[in-house]
């Protein structure tokens, strides 16, 4: 019989995961204006490599929004490390210090 109170532990409920739809499409999407971005660069447009390179600043703070929202919605690190290929501690590390 468990001794824990009901009514002062708070229970939270973990979240459903939300159904995905279309981000894969979306990805390969994404995949293909980077690359075809590439491909303009290199046909001479010079003045555009740093808007290029500026892509990779605005790729780390999509991820960053992304672990965060993950996290408030209830994904452990664990489980974010996981989708990434790296430890739980690693993701920690990484985006854990964020707001």
């Amino acid at each position: 019989m468990s001794t824990v109170k009901k009514s002062l532990t708070p229970h939270l409920p973990r979240q459903k995961r939300r159904e995905v739809v279309e981000n894969d499409e979306f990805a390969a999407f994404t995949r293909r204006i980077i690359r075809a971005h590439g491909r303009r660069v290199a046909t001479g447009d010079v003045e555009a490599l740093r808007d290029l390179l500026a892509l990779s600043t605005a790729i780390d703070q999509a991820v960053c929004e992304a672990v965060i929202g993950l996290r408030a919605f209830g994904y452990s690190w664990a489980e974010i490390g996981q989708r990434l290929g790296i430890s739980r501690q690693a993701a920690q590390q990484r985006w854990g210090d964020r707001p």
